[in-house]
């Protein structure tokens, strides 16, 4: 198994609680989010707005929304592969 640094360089929020990725490699395509929406700390997501500010955090270099939701760059990584398959 070949192994890639998930460094994500893009991120456009698009509608239903999907997201758009871009990664330093160029590896790019869409994660669907809507099974995250509304549970726990995604409940902030209810509002459109918050979702739309996602965001690349400079230090942990992948998408963020505010100060306490992160997603692992791997995991998204892995399903825009699945998806591209």
């Amino acid at each position: 198994m070949e192994f890639h640094r998930a460094i994500i360089v893009k991120c456009e929020p698009h509608d239903n609680y999907k997201l758009w990725i871009q990664f330093d490699d160029g590896l790019s395509g869409e994660v669907d989010l809507k099974n995250l929406a509304g549970k726990g700390v995604f409940s902030a997501w209810n509002s459109i707005e918050f979702f739309n500010s996602v965001h690349i955090d400079k230090r942990t270099q992948t998408v963020a929304w505010g100060a306490d939701i992160d997603l692992d760059p791997y995991v998204l990584r892995d399903q825009i592969i699945s998806n591209n398959q």
